[in-house]
């Protein structure tokens, strides 16, 4: 370890998600008596059996990082994986840092992980340690509003809470002059309440397919060559994680994700220039080989903090501005922004731990082991866990529709579900993951995120895709050798929760249709 300053005030905790040169744990730092503390641990590669996309995108981020904060020169110990002292858990490390620094105070941003924040508290306490936990500024809203907005509520909505954001902030609403038939400058006027366009949300302008046709010209994904980094990175990740899921290689196609601010940037810019104009219109879309399509793919620079959801949200929202898109489009994507992740991430603070044991349907079977492979016949799990493994990523509509769907049909645990979105997708943090999975996809929260669960034949997949059309299944028939496993396992789905899902008045048409079918039958 080096020289630790004479007297070390603040030990600064820098989490591998957190990379932000003005994330709040830096407010007041003094180098002359502060440190900044950042450890590579196997534990957070094996809590969950990681792959190596995910592994790499993580480690690469950190130490272009470190070498960031060594060019400002910023006092900084750094415990890199392949240090034989290295005790492998944070708590191990941290200790060791505490041992080593003496510190009065740990400081840190607020983490994204119950688990990492239980751990750490669990470290200070035991050596008697304040430790000063900082709000997270790169949202828009702290947990404690959110608590608020969520207090003496059964079911906690979206739309609700991002309203309330919407008028908080002013993204995308109207403006009043601040006196009524007087000249007015631009600095005279004031928030109106009411939202650009007339309505909330577009999602009903949102859903469409691509057609017989298929997707237009589809614009080539930002990816960068690794750099030297990097390259180590991947080597360490292919060697120390050999047995983990999926492929890392030191090729653009091989390994193509931002890990610093600089590269983050120009995937912002080139989403708001080249895809922004289609994503609200075929966001829900899928097609066979095509993973990019017209999404952002900023999920992963977002969450690791190299990029700010404030400064997302006022690019799209300029670009509104311009004419560079419609508003549907920009709208759709705020509303995944300010909307969504702010929803989700007051969803698990407020929620935790005990949301993470939540089985409201009693799912029990075990994952498939074609999760890790991709060895399958279905053609929609098929292409979308393969393209999961070689690149950790799917867009959202292959992660609720395709593989969510099937989990949640065929009763598979929840938390296993959970574990295998946390170890796959290299923008997977718990407190954004877990929501989306248990809650969302999987309905174990019992209806306080989702309104209904997202069940559905192999018909919806056949609708938003062309999976379907080379696949041995035909999603049309629910029995046979040909019978699609997706509309198989839904009527089953529908019959086995039959007395729970009457209950629910978006789900009637379904057990209706359920009902004419057993009257057939009988």
């Amino acid at each position: 370890m080096p020289s630790p300053p004479s007297r070390t005030r603040h030990l600064i905790l820098v989490l591998g998600d957190q990379l932000d040169h003005q994330a709040s744990c830096f407010d007041g730092f003094d180098p002359g008596r502060d440190h900044v503390w950042m450890a590579e641990v196997a534990q957070e590669s094996t809590h969950v059996w990681s792959s190596k996309q995910r592994i790499a995108v993580f480690l690469s981020s950190m130490r272009h990082f470190w070498d960031e904060l060594l060019n400002k020169k910023i006092p900084l110990h750094y415990v890199q994986l392949d240090d034989p002292d290295n005790t492998g858990s944070l708590a191990g490390e941290l200790t060791r840092a505490i041992a080593f620094f003496k510190p009065t105070a740990l400081v840190m941003t607020a983490p994204g992980d119950w688990r990492v924040l239980e751990s750490i508290r669990l470290v200070a306490s035991k050596h008697g340690i304040p430790l000063d936990i900082r709000e997270d500024r790169h949202f828009f809203s702290a947990v404690r509003e959110f608590a608020e907005h969520a207090k003496g509520r059964k079911q906690v909505r979206l739309e609700y809470w991002y309203r309330e954001l919407r008028q908080k902030t002013g993204v995308l609403m109207e403006k009043d002059t601040a006196v009524k038939g007087t000249k007015s400058s631009a600095s005279d006027a004031k928030l109106s309440k009411q939202p650009i366009g007339g309505q909330w949300n577009f999602d009903e302008d949102n859903r469409e397919s691509f057609g017989k046709d298929g997707p237009p010209p589809i614009p080539k994904p930002t990816r960068f060559k690794p750099d030297a980094l990097t390259k180590e990175v991947i080597d360490l990740v292919n060697s120390k994680f050999a047995d983990h899921p999926g492929t890392v290689s030191a090729t653009e196609s091989g390994f193509g994700w931002p890990v610093n601010r600089e590269q983050a940037l120009v995937v912002l810019k080139e989403f708001i220039d080249e895809r922004l104009l289609y994503f609200g219109k075929y966001q829900d879309a899928m097609w066979a080989g095509e993973p990019w399509l017209f999404h952002s793919h900023l999920a992963v620079a977002l969450n690791l903090k190299l990029l700010s959801s404030h400064e997302v949200v006022a690019a799209a929202e300029e670009a509104f501005h311009q004419g560079k898109a419609p508003l549907s489009s920009v709208e759709g994507f705020i509303r995944q922004i300010l909307g969504w992740r702010e929803y989700v991430r007051g969803v698990y603070w407020t929620q935790m731990p005990g949301y993470l044991e939540r089985n409201h349907l009693n799912a029990t079977n075990p994952l498939p082991d074609f999760f890790w492979t991709g060895d399958t016949d279905a053609a929609c799990l098929r292409d979308t866990i393969t393209q999961t493994l070689e690149t950790g990523y799917a867009h959202h509509i292959q992660r609720l529709m395709v593989t969510g769907l099937y989990c949640l049909l065929a009763r598979i645990d929840p938390k296993q579900v959970h574990e295998w979105y946390l170890s796959v997708y290299v923008d997977a943090v718990e407190w954004v993951e877990l929501p989306n999975t248990l809650g969302m996809s999987q309905y174990a929260d019992g209806g306080l995120m989702a309104s209904k669960p997202y069940a559905a034949t192999g018909k919806y997949i056949d609708r938003m895709s062309n999976y379907c059309k080379g696949c041995r299944y035909n999603p049309a028939e629910s029995t046979g050798e040909s019978a699609c496993p997706f509309t198989r396992l839904y009527w089953d789905f529908l019959l086995r929760h039959r007395a729970l899902l009457a209950k629910n008045p978006r789900m009637v048409m379904q057990i209706k249709n359920l009902d004419r079918r057993l009257a057939k039958t009988t």
